[in-house]
């Protein structure tokens, strides 16, 4: 059986409160739970084929192109069958990031060769990435902006000047940027603008977290290159997003004030929380999304499972050791449990 490598196992821990996945805290809009049974008498039908309304919808909701985009079975079903489109031979990923990249690029046989985050400078990517690409030569890369687990976002300058480099020398470009709709300003971050210039770049978003639907499996993805797309399709399963998915999403994209609130109690309790954590001796990182990222006693998940309280350990990711954990920013009410049990703990 394959090991559960992420957060959000809810199912082992069922009596803890859930900080280890990192969903809007406002929790599932309740026009997406209606649109979900609303579709019920439809499940005796297949899904549509090609997600035309759907698309159509995040197309006017990211302000972009329709035919650049492509919807999957969240946001690790595109990756999947990304990789299976694109074969590449090496690969060149961050450390740490999100396993789902290596994960899908190690099934098609590809060399993995990783930029360290280092900790002196708080796990950030310097601009010597540049030179390391150009050493490794990969024919891919994945870029998570802002990164997974510690919720730094790139410098723009230095994420224009990766892209530069990276169609001057053939090599595509994956970015995530799932928790880019966290971020105080994220136009100022995505590249959305930029996928008619460079058909080398791949988008990767996710209702997932912004609408804290991650039982309903819903991704989308942007290219300009017609060709990735159909490759992708050519080798993705029929009928891989559902009805349900797919009236889910049709839903939720009218929830534009949902986001903007669920942005802006992010931002209020992040700060609480980190001035909160940091007063118990953690050392906390400058994450700028919705979970927080830092560093304490080694055995704090274990501290932690008995008071009821789930944190992601991290020490499975690539480049991180034991006594580094995520946490989501949730309610305030659920804030301030962790933090008492953190209290608890570390007293």
């Amino acid at each position: 059986m394959t090991k559960h490598i992420h957060g959000g196992d809810v199912y082992k821990y069922n009596h803890c409160l859930d900080f280890s996945a990192n969903c809007n805290p406002l929790g599932t809009p309740q026009s997406v739970k209606q649109a979900i049974i609303d579709c019920v008498d439809d499940l005796g039908d297949y899904p549509r084929v090609g997600c035309g309304p759907l698309r159509e919808a995040i197309a006017s909701y990211e302000h972009t192109r329709k035919e650049y985009l492509i919807c999957g079975n969240g946001a690790a079903d595109l990756i999947f069958s990304l990789c299976r489109a694109q074969n590449p031979k090496k690969a060149l990923l961050l450390a740490p990031t999100f396993a789902e990249y290596e994960q899908a690029l190690v099934s098609m046989g590809c060399e993995i060769a990783r930029y360290y985050l280092e900790e002196p400078v708080d796990f950030c990517v310097k601009e010597n990435y540049l030179q390391v690409l150009q050493k490794e030569k990969p024919d891919i890369i994945f870029l998570c902006n802002p990164n997974n687990p510690t919720g730094i976002t790139m410098h723009r300058e230095l994420l224009e000047g990766i892209l530069r480099s990276c169609a001057e020398s053939g090599i595509f470009m994956v970015v995530d940027e799932c928790f880019l709709d966290f971020v105080k300003e994220p136009e100022k971050h995505t590249l959305k603008g930029k996928l008619a210039e460079y058909p080398n770049l791949f988008l990767l978003k996710a209702f997932t977290k912004r609408y804290a639907i991650p039982g309903v499996r819903l991704g989308y993805g942007f290219c300009s290159d017609s060709k990735v797309l159909e490759r992708m399709e050519a080798v993705t399963q029929p009928w891989n997003v559902s009805t349900v998915a797919q009236q889910a999403g049709l839903a939720a994209l009218k929830e534009t004030e949902y986001v903007e609130k669920g942005r802006l109690l992010i931002f209020r309790e992040s700060v609480w929380m980190k001035e909160k954590m940091a007063q118990l001796g953690l050392k906390v990182y400058p994450s700028e999304t919705n979970y927080i990222f830092f560093h304490g006693p080694a055995d704090l998940f274990e501290r932690c499972v008995p008071k009821g309280i789930l944190i992601r350990d991290c020490s499975n990711y690539p480049g991180l050791e034991k006594g580094y954990f995520r946490v989501a920013v949730k309610l305030h009410e659920q804030n301030e449990k962790l933090i008492q049990v953190l209290n608890e703990v570390l007293g």
